[in-house]
């Protein structure tokens, strides 16, 4: 059973308390409510995904080493990835499952900051000029079914589907930090030699 919203509360924050928001609000039959400033305990919910959002994308920057103006890339990352891997306790589905009513793949997932190369298809090029680009990869493209990536090269972020990953390296770095630092300081793995 679906019920009409009757009553919207926010944060004081300027994405909700502006002239749009309200004229929508007010031709949709909406009352708007605002929670005092500086209390996030009022609009608790919000606050703790945007919290959980910002842990990911600050644990993402610090494991990948990249500089801290990719972390709109980041957050955004962080976002596509849970909505389609954190399962809702009380539906016992993903929030992507619930939007669009179908099981999300994730096969195209890789790993924030890994090494990437992308086809050069921007600039012409001549006969023994590389055909790609050294990049890092930095997430999902939000309009389409492709990569965003970091061009170290020319300091730009492209969208494109011809990414060849490198994440051997990547995986590698992150297995052994896993065992190195959580696995044994759980206590899972005998720090014993054999």
């Amino acid at each position: 059973m679906q019920r009409p919203i009757k009553c919207l509360r926010t944060d004081n924050g300027t994405e909700f308390k502006n002239k749009i928001v309200e004229k929508y609000l007010e031709s949709v039959g909406i009352s708007h409510q605002y929670s005092v400033a500086r209390t996030p305990q009022q609009n608790g919910v919000v606050e703790r995904r945007n919290r959980t959002l910002v842990e990911a994308a600050r644990t993402m920057l610090s494991q990948s080493d990249l500089p801290l103006f990719l972390w709109a890339e980041a957050v955004s990352t962080a976002c596509h990835t849970q909505n389609r891997s954190m399962i809702h306790r009380r539906f016992q589905k993903t929030p992507y499952e619930l939007i669009n009513n179908r099981t999300p793949t994730i096969k195209y997932f890789h790993i924030f900051g890994c090494k990437c190369f992308v086809l050069n298809d921007r600039e012409s090029l001549n006969k023994f000029s590389a055909k790609a680009d050294e990049c890092i990869f930095i997430g999902y493209s939000s309009i389409s079914a492709a990569y965003r990536v970091y061009i170290k090269k020319s300091k730009t972020v492209v969208e494109s589907v011809n990414v060849t990953f490198d994440e051997e390296m990547a995986s590698d770095q992150i297995s052994s930090e896993l065992v190195i630092t959580g696995v044994l300081a759980s206590g899972q793995i005998s720090s014993e030699p054999v």
